[in-house]
């Protein structure tokens, strides 16, 4: 392998589990200072929580909306710009044509939005006594595959309930992506019971690198989120993990080692696609 070739096997994911207030525009300058903090540890690609910018809640989605591009896109745009990183905007609620939706926005290294990817699959949910929401209360889906290009290796997006979804990260990683990333806000119902789970088993069935992008943990919110921001190997190890509060965390993906790992155990030629076969309906977005 060539130097060149060692270098690009090898990059530093940061993610930013972020303390979301009330507050747009302190959301925003926490945002950003953390991102310049994560370039200043050698970070080439950043990834922010879902609903970044606002509380989480179908009550606050209309009045937090944005249109895209907006203020909170600037700021995303500026701190990828200013920091020469590849920057995954975990989430903001977007208004676009008298509707509402779950947002990401990637922004490369020139500040250039390169991809937005609306949350496909809403979450929609009832435990009784425990939770129940309802996000198709006030937002509506996104309708097409989410994957961006680095000079590292692509890379697929998710939002939080569209990691529940095997199909959608075996079709990122058919179409090459090598790192899967979810900013999410579990709840302190899903998150102890599936949130590292799921991580772990998109890792593992798909012999990729699976990023989560959680707000940190808020007691007084009405939507209380799990926290625990973390960062899952091909093996299906966890080898970054956040608690619940604020933090940034570190890993270092390694493509020669998810390579190794798909040589060991190769899944990918050994499917049996006279069987079975997961397809895409229409073409994803890129």
């Amino acid at each position: 392998m060539s130097t060149l070739a060692k270098v690009m096997s090898k990059f530093r994911l940061a993610v930013i589990q972020l303390q979301v207030s009330s507050v747009k525009a302190d959301n925003l300058s926490r945002a950003r200072r953390l991102v310049k903090e994560a370039a200043g540890q050698g970070s080439k690609v950043v990834l922010l929580p879902e609903c970044f910018n606002s509380p989480y809640g179908t009550n606050f989605f209309s009045r937090y909306a944005e249109k895209i591009p907006g203020e909170s896109s600037q700021v995303l745009s500026e701190a990828a710009k200013e920091n020469k990183v590849y920057l995954v905007g975990g989430s903001i609620p977007e208004e676009d044509g008298g509707k509402l939706y779950n947002t990401c926005t990637v922004f490369g290294p020139d500040g250039e939005m390169i991809l937005k990817h609306r949350k496909i699959h809403l979450f929609d949910i009832d435990v009784p006594g425990k939770i129940r929401f309802q996000e198709s209360e006030t937002l509506s889906p996104g309708n097409s595959l989410s994957l961006f290009d680095t000079p590292f290796c692509k890379v697929g997006v998710g939002i939080c309930y569209d990691m529940r979804f095997a199909e959608l990260a075996q079709l990122y990683s058919r179409k090459g992506c090598r790192l899967l990333v979810y900013p999410g806000a579990f709840n302190m119902t899903t998150g102890p019971a599936h949130w590292e789970l799921l991580q772990r088993g998109r890792a593992l069935d798909n012999q990729v690198y699976v990023a989560t992008a959680s707000p940190a943990r808020d007691e007084a919110a009405s939507y209380v989120a799990w926290g625990h921001s973390t960062v899952v190997n091909p093996w299906g190890e966890v080898i970054s993990k956040a608690g619940p509060e604020e933090a940034v965390i570190y890993a270092d993906i390694d493509l020669q080692y998810l390579a190794d790992i798909r040589q060991q155990i190769p899944i990918t030629s050994q499917r049996r696609d006279d069987l079975y076969a997961v397809t895409s309906v229409q073409e994803g977005s890129s």
